[in-house]
């Protein structure tokens, strides 16, 4: 009788799985952070002397990832944040400031890439 079926084994040294990152037009994360601890700010790199009399840090992912440099001009131009980091790679930014700050350009970022670029955006949350 002749056997049609692979035994599991065989299967597995032959299985191959390709995984991909196809992005979308979307902001996948927009998380403010409020009242933040000073080794917060020290562990993303961010001078807790300077940034800790602020009351708030923002994280934001969006992809395509070089549409974070586009995010990041809206939110210097839209409040007070600061610009703590963006990476172009990642699609990462990083805001600091008063808790309002930060969201009226979370805000000011998600409009514009909802309305003018047609992107999917996640609520912004807040702990």
């Amino acid at each position: 009788m002749e056997q049609n079926s692979l035994n599991l084994n065989e299967l597995n040294d032959k299985l191959r799985i390709v995984q991909e990152l196809v992005p979308g037009r979307q902001i996948s994360l927009a998380h403010i952070i409020a009242n933040p601890g000073k080794l917060l700010y020290h562990k993303l790199g961010l001078d807790p002397a300077v940034e800790y009399s602020r009351s708030a840090i923002g994280v934001l992912t969006i992809s395509p990832h070089e549409t974070a440099i586009i995010a990041a001009d809206i939110a210097m131009k839209s409040s007070d944040a600061e610009l703590g980091f963006v990476d172009r790679f990642s699609g990462t930014l990083i805001l600091t400031g008063s808790v309002s700050a930060v969201e009226a350009s979370f805000e000011a970022i998600a409009n514009y890439v909802r309305d003018k670029l047609g992107f999917t955006v996640c609520p912004i949350t807040r702990t």
